[in-house]
């Protein structure tokens, strides 16, 4: 039996959409759209590209007046998807009820992307606490793991099916947040260098000589130097003077990570959106939007920062 649910003292809603095919997702999807059209609503639909494809044909003409982005390119990196895609999105019609679908846990995710997807939806909840926003979040039941759809369930406090609406039992984004933040897995081998504020361009060198090697064209490689700096900066200003610096080549991607001794407190750093003339928190957003993937664990005293970058050929 579904459960009532009263969203009247929370004004932002972000319900996990449980569904089996296309009639299913288009079911749960099109009326929302639909419904927040003739409320005059903004809508913006980030879902990977063939459920996009899905919902622009069903759309037809309404498609017009829908924000739709490939998720599996503007979300690739889940830490990108709060400030680039939902935030960015929002913000724009920050005086304005706004619906969003967003849609970041995917079949073909890998092990390395899903910790960091899981958080993700858990950080939601911080992000927009308070806002007159709604972010339907679809999770397809046919292909996706029993774990996956039991971490939807502690990361959205509302559940759709075939069956109804209710409230989840589960719900528990702090659980989440904090059983995710787990030490990564050592590399098989790796390029190490210490770094502090006497080698910064040995630091740079470094970076950006294994992006050639590995076949980056020169805007990645700038890309990779910008954030290796950033990275190291960060540790050298806030994590005890030195970071320790790894490179390495693992399942198609081109892999740095830079250790310290600091411990990141803010759940959503990195995920706050930031204005032209602000100089604060831009390093980690920066980070964000440049790198392909990024995984961080951070406990009392040890920040460790691991980001990706996709190789092709």
């Amino acid at each position: 039996m579904s459960t009532p649910v009263d969203t009247s003292a929370e004004p932002f809603i972000h319900p996990a959409l449980f569904y089996r095919g296309a009639d299913e997702y288009l079911a749960g999807t099109v009326p929302f759209i639909r419904s927040g059209l003739a409320a005059g609503e903004p809508v913006a639909v980030a879902v990977p590209g063939p459920n996009l494809a899905l919902l622009r044909a069903e759309l037809g003409a309404d498609a017009e007046h829908v924000r739709l982005l490939d998720m599996t390119a503007a979300g690739r990196n889940p830490g990108r998807i709060i400030p680039g895609v939902l935030r960015a999105f929002a913000d724009t019609h920050a005086e304005q009820a706004v619906r969003i679908i967003g849609e970041p846990i995917w079949p073909t995710r890998t092990d390395d992307e899903y910790p960091a997807c899981v958080q993700h939806e858990a950080l939601i909840n911080h992000a927009f606490t308070g806002r007159h926003v709604t972010i339907l979040c679809p999770y397809d039941t046919q292909n996706l793991a029993p774990a996956v759809l039991a971490d939807a369930e502690a990361t959205h406090p509302l559940l759709i099916d075939g069956t109804g609406r209710r409230t989840s039992t589960a719900y528990d984004p702090e659980r989440i947040i904090a059983g995710y933040n787990r030490p990564l897995p050592e590399p098989a081998d790796a390029v190490e260098l210490v770094v502090d504020a006497t080698n910064l361009a040995q630091a740079r060198l470094l970076a950006s000589t294994h992006a050639v090697r590995a076949g980056l064209t020169d805007d990645r490689t700038a890309d990779v130097e910008l954030v290796v700096t950033e990275l190291v900066t960060n540790s050298i200003d806030h994590g005890g003077g030195t970071g320790r610096l790894r490179i390495w080549i693992a399942d198609g991607h081109l892999v740095y990570e830079v250790h310290d001794q600091g411990t990141m407190t803010d759940p959503l750093a990195g995920r706050h959106p930031v204005s032209p003339g602000q100089h604060r928190q831009r390093g980690l957003l920066l980070v964000n939007h440049m790198s392909d993937l990024v995984r961080l664990h951070t406990g009392t005293g040890s920040t460790t920062t691991r980001v990706h970058f996709q190789l092709f050929g």
